[in-house]
């Protein structure tokens, strides 16, 4: 049986909340499904997402395959990163480390502002 963690909508029209969660690849999306692993709320700025990350990492160890959508908010979340080096054999210390210093690079590229570029003078009169 495939097993995949993907995401299961739920909500109103035009309002969309998922749940994340375990389910046979062959089951509807909202459908019959295994196990609910985690929520995402795309609506509010910056997205919400809870994850139980010990579900997540005991349903990867059974083979369960993420989605292409599940595995970006794991990947943002550093799930991933977290069990990459956990199988490189790399110490708690060491892992710990490595996650928090993901981390603060992350917020600082969050943090910065973004400055958008202004077109040349040249640029504007071929675009016109």
């Amino acid at each position: 049986m495939a097993v995949k963690i993907r995401l299961r909508r739920m909500g109103k029209k035009k309002q969309p909340v998922y749940k994340i969660v375990v389910a046979d690849a062959r089951s509807p999306r909202d459908g019959k499904f295994i196990e609910a692993v985690g929520f995402y709320n795309p609506l509010v700025n910056p997205p919400f997402i809870k994850l139980d990350e010990e579900k997540i990492n005991t349903w990867l160890n059974r083979g369960a395959i993420p989605t292409q959508t599940v595995r970006s908010i794991l990947s943002q979340n550093g799930i991933l990163l977290k069990r990459h080096l956990q199988k490189k054999k790399f110490s708690e210390e060491r892992v710990e480390a490595e996650i928090n210093n993901w981390l603060k690079l992350k917020e600082a590229r969050l943090s910065k502002p973004k400055v958008k570029k202004k077109k040349k003078k040249s640029e504007q009169k071929e675009v016109s």
